[in-house]
């Protein structure tokens, strides 16, 4: 019964994310609805609280196990090591910082210390090295902590989901990248999160054309008819409430995103534009498809704004608040599906004697009488 334990990575330290995760914490709020456990250092948090002359306090711990659950909780990850701080500028120590502390995060969550984690944004450029070899936390996160699975990248808001088909790929790149199997994973990933992690129980998915004008039939690109719009009609026979594809240039300005609960985007910035156009100080990066429920803010570094106390903290607040909604929506949905009942009637799409022989199977293996 204990409250949902959120591990917060410190991200980049010459970034806005203790600038963020302090302001979020100022209000005493926060800690009636969880533990926070940021992964850092002490020293660096009192310099950043300084800076931005935050009143925010905090207590300093050695192990998650032992977070106090009305705090603000920073896990030494450091020891007594100085981090040189250099506000606005990506060096290797920022990075290496920020690794160190993804590291410990995510070995806790392993040890079921925390419950769910937020990342305050990372620099992908200066935290590459020995260790790290991936474009983004979603794929280190993914190959440390997947169990086999593959993750999908949702940004959201209240009003808004949209995945991505493909994410940290160059743009020379996506239409390779664009195949059959991967346009059917990335969807199934969708609805299952949608009613899973959001309890949408028939979940209506938007999929949006690679192709300006969704190909002009072939003339612009042919990967509407033979990859996109097949994937379609499989996956919408088989019951996934999947439609498209529709052209990306006129979907989001029209509205039309508001008839459907996501939308499946086909690479980076041809979803995540739009999205912070229309959501970019409330909007929440969630990374669907895998064991941990793991989001951040929809935003970077910051670099431009560091140690200034300009930051908004709204975004990583809703990346909170996305997280406890989520580690709860799922621990409801797989109570409630734990032990599905037999099927009490017959389909009306398959009455037939091969459905009713297979029901009387089930009845004989009951031990019930017929």
């Amino acid at each position: 019964m204990r409250k949902i334990r959120v591990g917060i990575t410190h991200g980049d330290i010459n970034g806005v994310g203790y600038e963020i995760i302090l302001k979020t914490f100022e209000n005493p709020e926060m800690l009636e609805l969880c533990t926070p456990i940021v992964y850092g250092s002490p020293k660096t948090a009192t310099y950043h609280r300084k800076a931005i002359e935050c009143a925010t306090n905090f207590v300093v711990k050695n192990n998650a196990r032992d977070a106090d659950d009305n705090m603000l909780n920073v896990v030494n990850c450091f020891g007594e090591e100085e981090i040189k701080i250099d506000f606005g500028q990506s060096t290797p120590e920022a990075g290496r910082a920020a690794l160190i502390s993804l590291e410990r995060a995510l070995a806790d969550y392993q040890k079921e210390l925390i419950d769910v984690l937020v990342t305050a944004p990372i620099n992908k450029n200066n935290i590459q090295g020995e260790g790290f070899h991936f474009p983004g936390h979603t794929e280190y996160i993914e190959s440390k902590v997947g169990e086999g699975n593959k993750s999908l990248m949702i940004l959201m808001n209240d009003s808004l989901r949209v995945a991505l088909a493909t994410t940290h790929l160059p743009l020379s790149q996506v239409a390779g990248a664009i195949r059959k199997d991967v346009m059917e994973e990335k969807i199934r990933i969708l609805n299952q999160s949608l009613k899973r992690d959001f309890r949408i129980d028939n979940p209506r998915i938007a999929v949006l054309a690679l192709n300006p004008h969704c190909g002009d039939g072939g003339l612009i690109g042919t990967e509407e008819q033979t990859m996109i719009i097949p994937t379609i009609e499989q996956l919408f026979a088989e019951g996934i409430r999947c439609f498209g594809p529709y052209a990306a240039d006129g979907f989001f300005g029209s509205g039309n995103y508001a008839h459907f609960d996501a939308v499946l985007a086909m690479y980076h910035d041809q979803g995540l534009a739009p999205f912070k156009a229309l959501a970019m100080d409330s909007g929440v990066n969630y990374t669907a498809g895998l064991p941990i429920v793991r989001t951040s803010p929809d935003h970077g570094t910051a670099y431009d704004i560091a140690g200034k106390g300009v930051a908004r903290e709204d975004s990583f607040r809703a990346a909170i608040y996305t997280a406890i909604d989520v580690v709860r929506n799922r621990r409801i949905f797989d109570e409630a599906h734990a032990h599905p009942l037999r099927r009490q009637y017959y389909e009306k799409k398959d009455d037939s004697d091969k459905l009713k022989l297979d029901q009387v199977t089930d009845e004989n293996d009951l031990g019930l009488e017929l």
